[in-house]
C-alpha cells in the first residue's frame, strides 16, 4: 500500500544551508533503498516534507524524523493512501522557502512567509501540490 506523509516541525537552531545539503544529500542517496520519494521545503528555522511510499518505509522514516534532535514541534498536516504518487520524479525534491515567489505564498497564506504552523493543512498542500506542478523544486541525484 502506497501512503503520502506530509509533516512541519521547527529546527531548535538555526539550520546552515550546508546543513540542509547534507541532509537533502542523504535523503537522495538512501531513498532509493526504501522506495521514498517527496520533497523538503525549507528555511533556516522551518521544514515541511512529504514522503510517499510503502506504508511501512515511510512510517519507519517518519519515526526516525521525530527522534531527530534538530527537530521540535513536528506535527503531522497529512497522511494517506495513495493510488499514485505526486512526486515520483524526486527521490528528494528541494527548494528554499525564501525562493517562493512571494505572491504565490500570500495565495495560501496570511503573509509572504510559509508558516504551517497559522495556516490550515489543506492550504500547506495547495502551495506543496502548485510547486509541484510549476517544476518549483529542484532535484540533484
Amino acid at each position: 500500500m502506497l501512503v503520502r506523509l506530509i509533516y512541519a516541525s521547527r529546527a531548535k537552531a538555526p539550520i546552515a544551508p550546508d546543513t540542509v545539503d547534507a541532509i537533502l544529500a542523504s535523503a537522495r542517496k538512501r531513498n532509493p533503498e526504501y522506495g521514498i520519494t517527496g520533497v523538503l521545503c525549507y528555511s533556516d528555522r522551518i521544514f515541511v516534507q512529504v514522503l510517499e511510499g510503502g506504508r511501512d518505509q515511510v512510517n519507519r522514516v517518519y519515526g526516525q524524523l521525530m527522534q531527530d534532535e534538530r527537530h521540535q514541534d513536528l506535527i503531522l498536516l497529512g497522511y494517506e493512501a495513495i493510488d499514485e504518487r505526486q512526486y515520483s520524479s524526486w527521490t528528494m525534491g528541494g527548494i528554499r522557502l525564501d525562493k517562493i515567489n512571494r505572491s504565490l505564498l500570500l495565495k495560501y497564506s496570511i503573509s509572504s512567509e510559509l508558516n504551517p504552523y497559522l495556516v490550515s493543512s489543506c492550504a500547506t498542500v495547495a502551495l506543496l501540490n502548485e510547486l509541484a506542478s510549476t517544476a518549483a523544486f529542484t532535484q540533484r541525484d
